[in-house]
C-alpha cells in the first residue's frame, strides 16, 4: 500500500529546503535527511490539510537498480514499514524526511534493508 497524500512531500521547492536545512543521518544502504517541517512552502500545491504532520520522501536511484519495478518493490517496503509503525504513534512530528538509498546490491535482501532503515529511525529520534 503507498502512503496516503498527507504524508507524501512533492515540489522542488521541498526537496531545495530539506537539502539547505536538514540533519543528515548516514547508513551503509541509505541516508536520511531530516528537517523542520515547513508548510508553507506546500501551500503551492494546494493541499487542503496542510498541518505541521510527518511528511516524508523516498528517493531511490537508478544506479541502485535500473529495472523499475525493482525500485518501486524497495520503495513499497519502506512505505509498508512506515504505515504499520509510525502513522498512528507519530504522524504528529512536525518533521520531513527524505530518504535515499545508496548504491548496493540489497534488493534481495528485505531483512537488512528494513533493520538498517529501523535503525536510522532511531537514530535520527523519528521514533522512540
Amino acid at each position: 500500500m503507498a502512503l496516503p497524500k498527507d504524508m507524501r512531500l512533492k515540489g522542488h521547492r521541498t526537496f531545495n529546503y530539506i537539502y539547505k536545512n536538514s540533519t543528515t543521518y548516514h547508513g551503509k544502504l541509505m541516508t536520511f535527511k531530516v528537517a523542520r517541517s515547513n508548510p508553507a512552502i506546500l501551500l503551492t500545491h494546494k493541499c487542503t490539510n496542510i498541518s505541521n504532520n510527518f511528511r516524508v520522501a523516498i528517493a531511490i536511484s537508478k544506479k541502485v537498480s535500473k529495472k523499475a519495478v525493482e525500485r518501486n518493490k524497495l520503495r513499497r517496503i519502506l512505505q509498508d514499514w512506515l504505515l504499520t509503525n509510525i502513522q498512528k504513534i507519530n504522524s504528529h512530528k512536525p518533521y520531513w524526511l527524505l530518504v535515499n538509498l545508496k548504491f548496493g546490491d540489497f534488493c534481495n535482501d528485505k531483512s537488512r534493508l528494513l533493520e538498517e532503515f529501523q535503525n536510522l529511525m532511531f537514530k535520527s529520534r523519528l521514533i522512540k
